[in-house]
């Protein structure tokens, strides 16, 4: 850290600790603390002290401003299913795999309401010691892949608290990242789509090239040109995917169409932006099992098609 940005914490922590008043909980920390957490190493004082705010697992009115969180799911594969008009509809099957609470990112200490999710388990042996450091200390087990999502006040839910597939309600549309398939190194064909060369004669071993790259005006390859190169192996997120059906007895969601990502890898699902789903539908913050919930809660759950099953078409 530089001289100037030592002095300029410093001011902060003085200016902050002279002229502040006298303490009061409030929703919004005061700037010179929100500045002094954002950009200091050494943790800021809190005024409120421990404790201060109480977040309880129950349920709650959503508001059209709520934001629930996501969860973390596994890819396991992909079926099909046929409607009644014979027409083949693909189907990707996705395992919500032990969804817990993690750690709550508040405003008071991060700047922002966040939930951090773990799903998996993996033992101590194969974690880092600040990977174990970390669960030890939000007192939960330990986790094979952490996500954190963005959510409002009113979404948030305490540690330790079980995130199952019935935090989503079958007929609604979600939004799935992950990373897509990694296909290597290949040319502007396969990458982009080129026609690629003539295939008469006289073009000599110059088929799929991409041929001239034009003027590029400052004698260099601008960034961004259409060139082979590595392929796949990025983030991606595909927008409105409809949820077909979900099994809450072995934690299984079905949703229609591809989603990105090879099998066994992790994509990351929350609710749709574009096509929002309806509030009186959804289960807020998530779905609370009750104490004596029967097997028959647990059937799985498919969407309103009408009276014949697609799936039944299939066999």
């Amino acid at each position: 850290m530089s001289a100037l940005s030592r002095g300029f914490i410093s001011r902060l922590r003085t200016l902050s600790v002279s002229s502040k008043p006298t303490p009061t909980c409030t929703t919004l920390p005061s700037f010179s603390q929100y500045l002094l957490r954002r950009f200091s190493a050494e943790p800021a004082i809190d005024e409120c002290g421990p404790g201060t705010r109480v977040i309880e697992a129950k349920p709650r009115v959503m508001t059209p401003n709520s934001k629930r969180t996501g969860v973390i799911a596994v890819k396991c594969g992909m079926t099909a299913l046929w409607d009644k008009w014979g027409a083949r509809i693909p189907i990707s099957l996705l395992w919500v795999d032990d969804n817990i609470v993690s750690q709550v990112k508040t405003v008071e200490k991060e700047g922002f309401f966040a939930l951090q999710i773990g799903c998996g388990q993996k033992k101590e042996k194969h974690l880092t010691k600040p990977e174990v450091g970390h669960f030890r200390a939000q007192g939960v087990a330990m986790k094979r892949k952490l996500r954190e999502f963005p959510v409002t006040e009113d979404a948030l839910i305490p540690v330790g608290t079980s995130i199952s597939v019935k935090h989503f309600v079958p007929g609604q549309y979600v939004d799935v990242t992950g990373i897509t398939r990694g296909k290597g190194f290949q040319g502007v064909m396969k990458r982009w789509g080129f026609k690629g060369g003539s295939a008469s004669h006289g073009n000599s071993l110059s088929h799929r090239t991409h041929g001239s790259i034009g003027s590029q005006g400052h004698g260099k390859v601008i960034k961004g040109k259409k060139m082979a190169g590595r392929m796949g192996g990025k983030q991606r997120t595909v927008k409105n995917v409809w949820v077909y059906k979900i099994d809450p007895a072995r934690s299984l969601m079905w949703v229609r169409g591809q989603v990105p990502g090879a099998e066994g890898n992790f994509v990351f699902i929350k609710d749709a932006v574009y096509k929002k789903p309806d509030n009186s539908l959804l289960p807020f913050p998530t779905y609370f099992a009750a104490e004596d919930e029967k097997e028959a809660d647990l059937k799985p759950i498919i969407a309103d098609l009408g009276d014949v099953d697609p799936f039944m078409l299939a066999e």
